[in-house]
């Protein structure tokens, strides 16, 4: 049996990308480790095993391409309309409210976040299926 433990994304600045994630979801470091030529960043919300893996490559000054191929991680909030007014109130990118139906059955409120390297981060109401 297997258990998911974390999710990698490369990214540009570590200072910026672990300041995002402490502010745009509470996120703290579990771990750090230094490499000579990257850093891995363990970051998790106390209340959850699940991380999110920061990888820095040391000497990188370019911005990542992300193409077409990456989707998005998602996380579940109390309140989507506050945590969308508190994203503006931060001044964190984030996209309109929106609703998606199953024919007319509810499945998602949510918006979509951008992090400082363009990643997209979905924040879904939680309940139903997102409990």
């Amino acid at each position: 049996m297997s258990k998911p433990v974390h999710s990698m994304i490369r990214v540009l600045d570590e200072a910026r990308s672990r300041d995002y994630y402490a502010r745009a979801f509470g996120l703290e470091p579990a771990e750090r480790f230094d490499f000579p030529d990257f850093t891995l960043i363990y970051l998790r919300d106390p209340a959850s095993p699940f991380e999110l893996e920061l990888t820095v490559n040391k000497g990188r000054a370019e911005p990542y391409n992300l193409g077409d191929g990456y989707g998005h991680i998602a996380v579940v909030v109390d309140d989507v309309e506050a945590e969308h007014a508190r994203f503006a109130r931060e001044g964190l990118p984030a996209t309109p409210v929106k609703e998606l139906k199953h024919g007319e059955v509810p499945l998602a409120r949510f918006f979509f976040a951008t992090d400082p390297d363009g990643y997209k981060i979905e924040v879904i109401q939680r309940g139903g299926r997102f409990s």
